[in-house]
This record gives C-alpha cells, structure tokens and sequence, in this order.
C-alpha cells in the first residue's frame, strides 16, 4: 500500500519476449496488442470476475502507481491505461469490424470468403480475412476481441466442418465472447453440413446468428458470387447498425 504497488498476478500481463522491463520502455502498439491477445486467448471467459474485482478495487479507492504482472512489463508511466482497456474487453465494447475466418477444400468457400469480404468493405466496414491453417488462431482470437461480427466459413466434409474449422469452433465455445453477431457460410457438393454444424457451434458460444447460413453447392457462378457480395453488404449494415 506504501508503494502503491500491485501485483496482480495473471492480470494485466503479456507473452511479451522482451528484455525490457517497464512499459515505457518497449512500443506501445507492440505491447498493447500483445495485451489484447493474452486477454482474449486467456482471460476472456472471466470476464465477468474481470469487471467485479476491478470496481471492487476502484471503490476501495486505492491508489496505484504500478501494476506488476506475472508475465510481460510492468506498467508504471500509467497503470490505468490497462485497467480501462480490461474494463472495455470485459464489457464487450466493440469497434465497427467484422472477421472472416474460413477453410476452403477445392477454392470453392475461397471465392465465397473473398466476395463476402468485398461485400462488407462496400459498406465502409474494416474487414479481416483469415484462412484457418495459414494464420495464427491467437491472432484471431484477438482480432475478433474488439470486433462486432464473426463470419466462419467451410466447406463440407462427412456432413459437416472441415478438421481445421472444428478446433476454432470448439475455441470458440470455450471463450463465449460478449456481443458478438454472426453468421456461417460455405459450399459443398453431395450433402452439406457445414454451415449447419457453425451455427450451431455459434449459438453455443453465445453469439447472435445475425442471417440463415450462405450455402452454395460446388463452384460458384458469377451469379452466385453477386449473392456472396450481397450477403456481406447486408451483414455490414448489421454491424452499422449496433
């Protein structure tokens, strides 16, 4: 109390390589986003602890002039600029910014994921494409902590998601984030499945289904490319209109 010292343990910390110690002292982009990330792939399901133990404190009104985490920089130039962005992660305050996270098996949900990108930047909305198996799945998830909608996309296989989509689905259960809208889309051949399968998942996890599944059946056409472009348009003024 003397010192004005708090050493919160897991909160508030980084997987930060750095042989800096204070926060001052590295970038602050750097350390921020590696903050988020840590937020989002660790902490993220208690939220809710996350807001109770941070007003406990604040109506304790105890000074802090340095937080000391376990892991990463200790934050002394200002501690309470983590503290406001935990308080913000954990409310589910989001910006204007749509994810789209998909697999593809022949290049099929490929076109698809690419015309529903250009559909949601139509709009003016950020929109960030990640193909599962060439992308971090930490980065994604911290992506998607500041991000309004979550669009997932696979083709079908055995009636439902491809191996590399179901790991990230199951993530996503786990991590229940907070006011999020979302939406399947994805081709397949015989049956589908697939979008089936990521509503499912989706709803499990706590997120709003904002449309009925895009499926389209093998190649798509231009035609049906159109209908991709239109479905992220309208999934844009979803978002718009949060």
């Amino acid at each position: 109390e003397k010192d004005a010292l708090l050493l919160p343990n897991d909160a508030f910390g980084q997987h930060l390589a750095t042989s800096k110690r204070f926060d001052d002292e590295v970038d602050q982009k750097t350390l921020m986003d590696e903050a988020a990330k840590y937020y989002a792939n660790i902490l993220w399901p208690l939220s809710k602890l996350v807001i109770r133990k941070i007003e406990e404190v604040q109506r304790m009104g105890v000074k802090i002039n340095m937080i000391a985490p376990s892991h990463g920089v200790i934050w002394r130039s200002n501690p309470m600029k983590i503290v406001e962005a935990y308080l913000k992660w954990a409310k589910g305050e989001s910006e204007r910014k749509v994810l789209v996270v998909y697999d593809t098996m022949w290049g099929s949900t490929d076109k698809m994921a690419r015309a529903i990108i250009d559909g949601l930047q139509s709009k003016g909305v950020e929109a960030i494409l990640f193909r599962v198996p060439t992308s971090d799945r930490g980065d994604i998830i911290k992506e998607l902590l500041e991000a309004k909608g979550l669009l997932i996309g696979s083709s079908t296989i055995n009636n439902g998601v491809l191996p590399t989509i179901a790991p990230f689905l199951e993530e996503l259960r786990g991590l229940k984030p907070l006011n999020k809208i979302a939406a399947a889309f994805g081709s397949y051949g015989w049956g589908g499945g697939a979008t089936k399968a990521i509503e499912e998942s989706l709803t499990k996890a706590g997120m709003e289904i904002a449309f009925p599944a895009l499926s389209l059946k093998w190649v798509p056409d231009e035609e049906e490319l159109v209908r991709c472009f239109e479905y992220g348009k309208a999934f844009a003024e979803r978002v718009l209109a949060t």
